[in-house]
């Protein structure tokens, strides 16, 4: 990209726009996976703020919640594996006053808890944030029964339920940050594996409002979570063959920044979403409600298809399930053609 053009993105670091077709973005860009994110975060606003308690549910080691304990002995509780007695913990505690980070797995916390989640947390709407790890196939090594595959499509279903899917390392600080300011449950949802860094500290972070982080007027993406990056490729290698692609980074599930979703029908004519989550009931099939109820236009959908995931390095598992970059140039490549 020469000094005189107009760069189309917004946001994206200058060291990651350098290498995003290179092989180099997963090896030598600045990465983390984003549970160690969240627990940077908590760390800082413990400091802050003294309401702040954080429970955890045996894997506080592999979320490095037990940076908080250390800190923070007195606000931190580690309940062993029983994540359904912390949840209903953290409904009490949010009973008086105190904001509860419940931290486990994705897994964990959108199954096996569920009752207490739906139940205790989101009925009476308690200000409960739910801290859930290893999301989506991100945990490639660590097989199904730690793959939270179904994560986002179930925690939407809840009435009530506010979902947070950050893309990267910085994003996921201001989300952490956002939802100790937001009144009601919030569900976050990190990477197990690392992620590259994408965007510095003045991304416009906001509880329900999507980012377009990169304009383009042929086609858009819409992304949460791991997948933001792989669009973000893919719309690079589009544009090598030509084709102008924006990409939307869709952090909150739920609610849905329908305005953004409309104003991208309107404008680029076809979508194509990106989640690593079942293909039903996440990003995907929450855009295609609002397309098809109010502006039906040609779009496709990524996402885990109908069947567990392997164990395997998690870049691999991407390519295996359809969810990497060239995935998603196809999947663009063919709502265009449609849309012509």
């Amino acid at each position: 990209m020469s000094k005189n053009t107009i760069s189309p993105y917004r946001y994206v670091r200058p060291d990651i726009l350098s290498i995003l077709t290179s092989d180099d973005l997963f090896t030598k860009a600045e990465r983390q996976p984003t549970r160690y994110s969240y627990a940077e975060a908590i760390l800082e606003l413990g400091a802050k703020n003294p309401d702040i308690v954080v429970l955890d549910a045996d894997v506080s080691k592999s979320i490095k919640t037990n940076l908080f304990a250390e800190r923070f002995p007195e606000r931190s509780f580690n309940f062993g594996i029983a994540e359904q007695n912390m949840m209903a913990a953290a409904a009490g505690m949010a009973t008086t006053g105190l904001i509860p980070y419940a931290s486990t797995y994705a897994v964990f916390a959108s199954m096996r808890a569920l009752d207490m989640v739906r139940n205790s947390i989101h009925y009476p709407r308690l200000n409960v944030k739910i801290a859930a790890s290893h999301g989506g196939i991100t945990p490639g090594p660590d097989g199904v029964t730690h793959q939270g595959q179904e994560d986002l499509s179930i925690m939407r279903a809840i009435a009530g339920s506010t979902i947070i899917a950050p893309a990267d390392p910085t994003t996921t600080k201001l989300a952490v940050w956002a939802a100790a300011e937001y009144d009601g449950p919030v569900y976050l949802s990190f990477t197990r594996d690392p992620v590259p860094v994408l965007f510095d500290m003045d991304y416009p972070f906001e509880i329900g409002k999507a980012v377009t982080v990169r304009d383009g007027k042929d086609a858009t993406i819409i992304a949460n979570r791991d997948l933001v990056v792989q669009s973000l490729v893919a719309a690079e290698l589009l544009a090598g063959q030509g084709l102008d692609v924006r990409v939307i980074d869709c952090h909150t599930l739920k609610p849905l920044d329908i305005e953004v979703v409309l104003q991208a029908a309107h404008e680029t004519g076809a979508i194509v979403t990106a989640e690593n989550n079942m293909y039903y009931g996440g990003l995907g099939s929450a855009v295609a409600e609002v397309l098809v109820e109010n502006h039906p236009i040609p779009m496709k959908r990524i996402g885990v298809r109908d069947t567990f995931a392997e164990s395997g390095p998690y870049l691999e598992l991407l390519k295996k399930y359809g969810l990497s970059a060239e995935h998603i140039v196809k999947a663009v490549e063919e709502v265009i053609e449609r849309k012509s």
